[in-house]
């Protein structure tokens, strides 16, 4: 049943909210504005009717305004998230956050269960679209004419942010730096040439990596975040699969690694004081300004290999979007989706408990066609259309 009365209580007005809030607002249904600085929520409805109510955040005035059956949607630092759900589960509300799911966010599964309420978590680009893309590239591999248990599997899924007009630096912050030089900083985990490889510093695995767009195929660096093994499973992968690759990784503009190569040498060695004054000397220097178009490219493809070499299945999809003045690209792909979890919460099409990006066809569908009306599109590229 539609559930019309309840509010959507949005948390953080930055730079990737805008295109949710104002879809959202555009719906007319009962919507509550949070941000630190009130001015800048008030930024985000700028130019829409709306009857959205703005309010300063603070997790105790959240509490007091919480009604049974409302739903909040957090775009705040992924380590808010669990307090926020703690409050949510107090008050009856729903959760949607574009965030990957932490073991204290896991461990509130089987209240949310027992209570009836939805914490849904990686609904956005990355974690969020990748996820849903390659639960889709698996469902088609399976169903595929080539498929055969047999088959050597390599799948990558790379996402990345930057400028849409490449400067000397090649890359422009949108936020704080200190969560890039963090990331930079943690070790990853992949699946390359057959074998479980850890890497503790990910610019030294960097490789190139060319992705086909409308423009033809265009060169990018990548490597990969994060630990990508629990992934294998996540996204269907029979566990007897021989697999080849699998990596998920970020993507930076060609040439990215040489204009970085200072701050690598640096990044590894920064007590935590000094790696904060780089990150302020960095924003000072890279940010974007009023009206600079970002740009997304996010790619996730899946080879299939017969034992004699021959391809089975090939496929990749591309998203390649550019931000406009009023828009960022970021921005529109990352806080779109968690608008549509909002629309299946609403529409009771949410199962109680903890969630991550919808992992079934149906869902996958109805969200990348909602994408695509708001102006995000995703292209196929198969085989035969990519120079090996």
């Amino acid at each position: 049943p539609m559930n019309t009365s309840s509010r959507v209580h949005w948390l953080g007005a930055g730079l990737s909210s805008g295109p949710g809030i104002r879809r959202l607002a555009a719906q007319g249904l009962p919507l509550t504005l949070w941000n630190r600085t009130v001015a800048k929520a008030r930024q985000a409805l700028e130019g829409i009717t709306t009857t959205a109510e703005v309010r300063a955040y603070d997790l105790a005035s959240l509490k007091g305004a919480l009604k049974p059956g409302d739903i909040v949607v957090s775009m705040l630092p992924a380590p808010m998230h669990p307090d926020i759900a703690r409050v949510c589960l107090d008050a009856g509300a729903h959760l949607v956050t574009t965030s990957y799911i932490s073991d204290a966010m896991r461990g509130l599964d089987g209240e949310a269960k027992q209570k009836g309420l939805s914490l849904v978590n990686e609904s956005g680009l990355d974690p969020g679209l990748d996820h849903m893309l390659a639960h889709r590239l698996v469902a088609e591999y399976r169903a595929s004419p080539g498929y055969d248990a047999n088959n050597r599997l390599s799948f990558r899924s790379y996402c990345g942010g930057f400028p849409k007009i490449p400067n000397e630096f090649r890359y422009k912050f949108s936020w704080s730096p200190l969560g890039v030089l963090r990331a930079l900083r943690s070790p990853a985990c992949a699946f390359k040439e057959g074998a479980v490889r850890e890497v503790p510093r990910v610019w030294e695995a960097i490789e190139r990596f060319s992705v086909d767009s409308d423009g033809g195929a265009e060169s990018f660096e990548a490597y990969p975040n994060r630990d990508s093994m629990p992934y294998v499973g996540e996204y269907g992968f029979d566990a007897a699969w021989p697999l080849q690759t699998f990596v998920r990784g970020t993507l930076r503009l060609g040439g990215w690694s040489a204009a970085w190569k200072d701050i690598f040498a640096k990044v590894g060695t920064l007590t935590d004081p000094e790696l904060e004054a780089l990150a302020d000397q960095l924003w000072r220097a890279h940010q974007y300004g009023e009206g600079d178009p970002d740009r997304v490219v996010l790619y996730v493809g899946l080879r299939a290999t017969r034992a004699d070499g021959s391809t089975a299945f090939d496929r990749a999809y591309v998203m390649d979007e550019a931000g406009t003045a009023g828009r960022t690209a970021m921005g529109a792909l990352v806080s779109l989706p968690a608008t549509f979890a909002v629309d299946d919460l609403r529409a009771g099409m949410t199962p109680p408990g903890v969630h991550g990006a919808p992992a079934d066809p149906a869902t996958i569908e109805r969200w990348f066609h909602s994408l695509e009306k708001d102006g995000a599109r995703v292209r196929t590229v198969e085989a035969g259309d990519r120079a090996a």
